[in-house]
């Protein structure tokens, strides 16, 4: 809901959660076809962290401050603070003023009890134990979280109009994998042989959910263009309003 109104979401955390975020938001353009500003990966230390580690970073609430008044957040975004120990200051002090000026915010810890639970609204504790080498959290607890923000992206770009049944419609079709994949969809989608998926992928501008839309309305691309607008993008509630 905040999404639609104009929010963003924005992962942040250090070092190993950190890169998870930056890691997260990043594949969402490409999957999504959605801005790189919507989905937004903070890491303590700034970008060379995610390549190099940025030592003592971590330990600054006030960097954590910084680094979300430097991208304007505002209290329609939404702040996930990532961190497997569940205290890290960086991930404390970014929570604390997303919750000043009303942003909402989410949490993800691998203990039980975690402290930067108490800053959070919708807090998430996946307790994984032990890691296989001691201190190394990149393994279990990196793997959990990982799994946690596909959850959350999925679940949230689902809501926001970017699937169709299991269908990924806002691919964009950047190189010849993706051309095909397009195709693919439009057929599974339509229900329609590859060579009807082709015509309405060149006469839809290489648009998959116009093509979708056009297949499955019998209506022309100017026509699904302006259904399309009408219903915000959804593909799902642009087709269950036209049948």
């Amino acid at each position: 809901e905040r999404m639609k109104k104009g929010g963003r979401l924005i992962y942040m955390g250090a070092g190993t959660s950190g890169r998870l975020g930056v890691l997260d938001a990043s594949e969402c353009p490409p999957t999504y076809g959605v801005s790189p500003d919507l989905v937004v990966g903070l890491i303590a230390g700034g970008r060379n962290a995610v390549f190099k580690a940025v030592e003592g970073a971590e330990d600054s609430k006030e960097l954590g401050v910084k680094d979300l008044k430097d991208i304007g957040l505002t209290a329609l975004d939404t702040v996930v603070g990532l961190a497997a120990s569940g205290s890290t200051p960086y991930v404390i002090g970014g929570l604390e003023y997303a919750g000043e000026i009303g942003a909402c915010r989410g949490s993800v810890a691998c203990v039980s009890d975690a402290l930067i639970s108490k800053y959070a609204d919708y807090a998430i504790e996946a307790v994984t134990g032990p890691e296989v080498i001691t201190g190394s959290t990149r393994m279990k607890a990196g793997t959990a979280e990982k799994m946690i923000c596909n959850m959350i992206s999925t679940g949230v770009m689902i809501k926001y109009g970017k699937v169709y049944e299991n269908l990924m419609v806002d691919v964009q079709p950047t190189n010849i994998k993706l051309v095909g994949r397009s195709k693919r969809i439009i057929a599974q989608a339509v229900n329609c042989d590859a060579e009807r998926a082709a015509e309405l992928f060149e006469e839809s501008g290489h648009d998959v959910k116009i093509a979708i839309l056009m297949g499955l309305a019998a209506c022309s691309r100017e026509e699904a263009e302006t259904i399309l607008s009408r219903h915000g993008g959804n593909v799902r509630e642009a087709i269950d309003a036209e049948r």
